[in-house]
């Protein structure tokens, strides 16, 4: 996916089962971001980046969805643990990850293996893509001051 492109309009099922579609979101300017991880410190930190500058983000317009490959329970327990006030899709076939470009080869310790690259898409409110932060871009302790920048 690119600048000017429209996101898919099944975005998936959030932490409680509930689909999400960009649809849902018509009118809205989403942060749309991929971490490989619950619970892992990068991923942690994105996260409560994000919750610490909610205020911010809705003054602005936003609303977040966080997006990886981990389960909705799992999910849950990330929530309920950093006290997360957004939506997270449990996309554990990785179905909008491929569809958005950002599950490909990551390498650690010279191993090489499939995952997901942290990239945040700042959506548009008619679902076209209008910023994407790549993996080298994003700071995950300051990421929604990046993103408010």
């Amino acid at each position: 996916m690119k600048q000017g492109d429209l996101i898919p309009d099944f975005l998936g099922t959030d932490e409680n089962g509930k689909e999400l579609h960009r649809s849902d979101f018509t009118g809205k300017k989403l942060i749309l971001y991929f971490y490989p991880k619950d619970n892992t410190p990068g991923c942690t930190a994105e996260a409560c980046s994000l919750r610490d500058n909610m205020d911010a983000l809705d003054a602005e317009g936003y609303t977040v969805i966080g997006v990886s490959s981990d389960s909705e329970a799992s999910h849950q327990k990330f929530i309920t643990k950093n006290n997360l006030p957004f939506h997270l899709i449990a996309d554990t076939d990785q179905r909008l990850q491929k569809l958005m470009g950002v599950w490909g080869e990551k390498s650690l310790a010279g191993r090489k293996y499939m995952g997901t690259l942290r990239t945040t898409f700042i959506v548009n409110p008619d679902g076209t893509i209008a910023r994407i932060f790549s993996p080298k871009e994003i700071k995950t302790k300051i990421h929604a001051e990046q993103i408010l920048g």
